[in-house]
């Protein structure tokens, strides 16, 4: 196996660069090359960033001063520190996802022209916590603080096809599989089958499986873990939302629900 590079140049008598602009952009595209590793040598970390050995040599030392990262003596190493997980904890602390999320359920509300809604998951049901509305005459509408079974929302459904099988069966025990309608998932392995079919595609269905003459289309929303927990759903009228627009209108709100995790720091699945 050929010997990596060592992590600190072995003779380094380098003039201290001014501190700049260019300096703190450079020590940042560092820090991002470095996160997105399981540990980088120093040529490795120079040659990504396209910065000379002795430059990145000292904006690694002092990140490291700052435990932004990490210097592994046995292995010659760079990874991230613990610092950068304060921060980002920080950060988590004071998300709002409502608040985030507006901006992207409005755009999305103007793009297909139905009632856009956030819901979150909790033990055993989705609530809903805010709503864009459509201006057409007739459309969805539930109040915030709405519950609504996993097994029979859309919603719901996008969160349940990321748990595993063995959670999904303890909530469908936990809070039964109640038949709303004729079209309502109430048999544990038609339920199964959905959430395959889900999974796959990224986006969820609920096709007047709550309410008779309204169809909902859903996606997840992932935490920084890539847990999910919640979703942004588009519904309306089935005379609206048909067959055709349930595939226009899918991948749509599955790029809107990953918008929403990115800005909440989360981990979106594929």
């Amino acid at each position: 196996m050929e010997k990596r590079q060592r992590g600190r140049p072995r003779a380094f008598n380098g003039p201290a660069e001014a501190a700049s602009v260019q300096s703190l952009d450079r020590a940042l595209r560092i820090l991002a090359i470095i996160a997105e590793s399981n540990g980088l040598s120093l040529s490795e970390v120079a040659s990504a960033s396209g910065i000379a050995a002795p430059t990145a040599y000292r904006m690694l030392t002092t990140l490291e001063s700052h435990a932004m990262v990490e210097f592994d003596k046995v292995e010659q190493l760079w990874s991230i520190g613990v610092g950068t997980y304060r921060m980002g904890a920080a950060f988590l602390r004071s998300r709002k996802l409502v608040d985030r999320a507006r901006i992207v359920m409005q755009e999305l509300m103007e793009r297909t022209g139905e009632t856009a809604n956030l819901g979150v998951a909790e033990d055993d049901c989705v609530v809903f916590v805010s709503q864009v509305e459509t201006h057409q005459a007739i459309r969805a509408f539930f109040r915030p603080g709405t519950r609504s079974a996993f097994h029979a929302s859309g919603i719901g459904k996008a969160v349940l096809a990321y748990l595993d099988d063995e959670r999904v069966a303890a909530i469908a025990r936990r809070a039964g599989l109640e038949p709303f309608t004729e079209k309502t998932l109430s048999s544990l392995s038609a339920l199964a089958r959905d959430l395959e079919a889900i999974k796959a595609r990224g986006w969820a269905v609920d096709d007047e499986e709550r309410y008779p003459g309204m169809r909902c289309v859903a996606a997840a929303i992932f935490n920084e873990f890539g847990e999910p927990v919640g979703g942004v759903s588009v519904s309306g009228p089935t005379v609206r939302v048909t067959p055709d627009r349930v595939a226009q209108i899918g991948p749509l709100v599955r790029d809107a629900a990953n918008e929403v995790t990115r800005m909440i720091g989360g981990l979106a699945q594929p």
